[in-house]
């Protein structure tokens, strides 16, 4: 994967998910992985983020390298009225390779066609969030395998990003994919159409209780308000699909339950104590995967 550039999940065979995650298993372990001393890495954040942000940042640093940060959009040229291309063409000439989250669909590869630097797509809009979903696999993968699985994917399907993302790279294994949501909010039209053509075994639901006893994996995502062009719109869905504990008495013993975060009310804290509850372990993978990507294409 070296000098490669990291856009959508689409980009990603079997055989790129797996290397990657089997790196990942071994950083995640006792043994060490190659010294990146001296790399730098770019973080352009022209939205919010935690996790992202932070696991990126820690993995170059567990792997000998540093960052150098953007900053807010404030505090950056970008309030001058600086182009995104203009942006990223400056801060290549700093770093080994640039991280980027931005509201605009599409941003990441426009960047990348500016620079020859590696260009890591953090989150596009409502587009992609392909990072995302390498450790959303890494999780899966030590919790249930990634095979002959019933994976249920709930929420706000239309703009989730990092649900569009993992829906293509399931399509890559042997699953069957549950999306539920209001119909408002279901799957765009194009990536069903992806789904279709890759072969992939999908069906949708407006609500969870029917198909909850058959899932191996639930992964539950917020309803975006940010995303929404009409704030009428969103308010007449929101609040309305969540899981809380009493539901769970129909589910499988072992059904692991995740959450690419933050969550606000749409998972019962109360779940959290149980052992369907991977979410934050999810949140840890973030370290492990993007360290093994990094290292991958540096």
């Amino acid at each position: 994967m070296r000098h490669d550039h990291v856009l959508t999940a689409k980009q990603f065979s079997r055989e790129d998910i797996e290397a990657v995650l089997d790196r990942a298993a071994d950083f995640d372990g006792p043994t060490g992985g190659t010294r990146h001393t001296n790399t730098l890495l770019g973080l352009l954040f022209f939205e919010p983020s935690t996790r992202t942000k932070m696991s990126f940042e820690t993995a170059i640093k567990r792997l000998g390298g540093d960052t150098i940060d953007m900053g807010s959009i404030d505090s950056s040229s970008v309030s001058k009225g600086e182009s995104l291309a203009d942006t990223v063409r400056v801060i290549e000439g700093y770093a080994d390779a640039l991280v980027l989250r931005h509201p605009q669909q599409g941003a990441a590869k426009m960047a990348s066609e500016f620079v020859d630097v590696p260009v890591i797509n953090a989150g596009d809009g409502a587009g992609h969030h392909p990072t995302q979903t390498l450790l959303d696999l890494y999780t899966i993968r030590e919790n249930a395998g990634l095979d002959d699985l019933s994976i249920g994917i709930m929420g706000d399907l239309k703009y989730g990003r990092t649900v569009h993302s993992l829906a293509h790279a399931l399509a890559t294994f042997e699953t069957t994919q549950h999306f539920i949501s209001p119909e408002s909010l279901s799957l765009p039209a194009e990536v069903r159409y992806d789904l279709d053509e890759a072969g992939a075994s999908v069906t949708e639901h407006t609500g969870l209780e029917s198909v909850l006893p058959d899932l191996d994996v639930l992964y539950v995502t917020r309803i975006q308000r940010e995303r929404f062009p009409d704030e009428n719109e969103y308010r007449a869905v929101a609040d309305e699909y969540g899981i809380d504990l009493a539901m769970l008495d129909e589910a499988k013993a072992d059904l692991s339950i995740m959450h690419p975060l933050p969550r606000v009310d749409e998972i019962d804290p109360a779940i959290d104590d149980t052992d369907h509850a991977t979410y934050f372990d999810q949140a840890h993978n973030g370290v492990p995967v993007r360290m093994a990507l990094l290292d991958s294409l540096l």
